[in-house]
């Protein structure tokens, strides 16, 4: 019985995995029409389950005010996504950009300080810092350079965890027939 959950449940997540997969695929040769249909989905799912929250929150006897604000809030931000599938993209590559230089800037400090050390890593570092902080710029100005990074990391990711899905499968059927 527990031999038929654990291949269950990898076989579960290596059809997620092939599904991370598509979309990776997806956003990496068709960006911006990607992110349309993302900033569409997520748009229609705030709007439909604000709706539900309101048919909820007038049918029900107790007229709970956390309910009502809950179902304005959503119904609001999904026709706002609805409407403005641009604007989202732009921010969620300004924020990516950021973080990126963020870190690149930390990456240059903690280099600085290798350097004091005597530490031979420290040129290495140096590079690193300075392509991160050039690729943060690059994705901020880039408008589908970003998603296509998106992209390609979670085709990446979905590659090796299918590897690892099927590597387990095998391990637990080799041990199973011990």
């Amino acid at each position: 019985m527990f031999e038929k959950f654990l291949k269950r449940t990898n076989w579960t997540d290596i059809i997620i995995s092939i599904l991370f997969l598509m979309l990776g695929i997806a956003l990496t040769l068709k960006p911006a029409e990607m992110m349309s249909v993302i900033s569409i989905f997520l748009g229609m799912v705030l709007f439909i389950m604000g709706f539900l929250k309101l048919v909820d929150y007038f049918t029900s006897k107790d007229k709970e005010d956390y309910l009502l604000i809950l179902a304005l809030i959503s119904t609001v931000l999904g026709v706002i996504v609805l409407c403005s599938s641009d604007v989202i993209t732009g921010i969620f590559r300004v924020v990516l950009g950021i973080w990126i230089i963020a870190s690149g800037i930390i990456n240059f400090q903690t280099s600085l300080i290798w350097k004091e050390v005597k530490s031979g890593f420290w040129t290495v570092t140096v590079l690193c810092a300075l392509l991160m902080i050039v690729a943060g710029i690059v994705i901020i100005v880039s408008r589908t350079l970003a998603i296509r990074i998106v992209g390609i990391t979670i085709v990446i990711y979905a590659v090796l965890d299918i590897i690892a899905r099927s590597i387990f499968l095998k391990k637990v059927q080799d041990y199973l027939n011990k």
